[in-house]
């Protein structure tokens, strides 16, 4: 699974002009799934997600979780995120996991996110044509990939 993360003072979805998803302060999360991804990837992504220290302190240092920071999660999925570009210009999807799989997981980890933080993970639908909005906040842009974490 990959996923990228962005700090956020605020982001929404919407689908046919419908917000479906909105937070305020908190974390933008695309979440792609591949061929090949396991439970135990989206629980490790799941962890870092709500772990990650990528707030500012009171001296300015991100040294605080969206937890510490009371924030909130606004999770997407993007089937694009594993695209491959290593030949010509039209990018590759084989690699994306279908719809058995992905829905499954991009689910399973939006109910993780939302155990491990205790409050409830605001999130886009999946295969929906989606318009996404958000405020990068420093900006911060974090991405993570389950099959690097060795």
């Amino acid at each position: 699974m990959r996923l990228v993360i962005q700090r956020v003072t605020s982001a929404s979805v919407a689908i046919e002009g419908e917000i479906v998803g909105k937070i305020g302060q908190g974390l933008m999360v695309l979440v792609g799934v591949r061929e090949g991804d396991t439970v135990d990837d989206m629980k490790w992504l799941a962890q870092k997600t709500v772990n990650m220290r990528i707030f500012n302190d009171d001296a300015g240092v991100m040294n605080r979780s969206v937890i510490d920071v009371d924030g909130q999660v606004l999770a997407v999925s993007q089937f694009t995120l594993n695209a491959s570009t290593k030949k010509g210009n039209r990018p590759s999807y084989i690699h994306a996991a279908g719809h058995d799989l992905a829905v499954p997981l991009y689910e399973a980890y939006c109910e993780e996110v939302a155990t491990l933080m205790g409050k409830t993970v605001e999130r886009g639908r999946f295969g929906a044509d989606m318009q996404v909005s958000l405020v990068n906040d420093g900006p911060v842009t974090i991405i993570i990939d389950s099959r690097l974490k060795e």
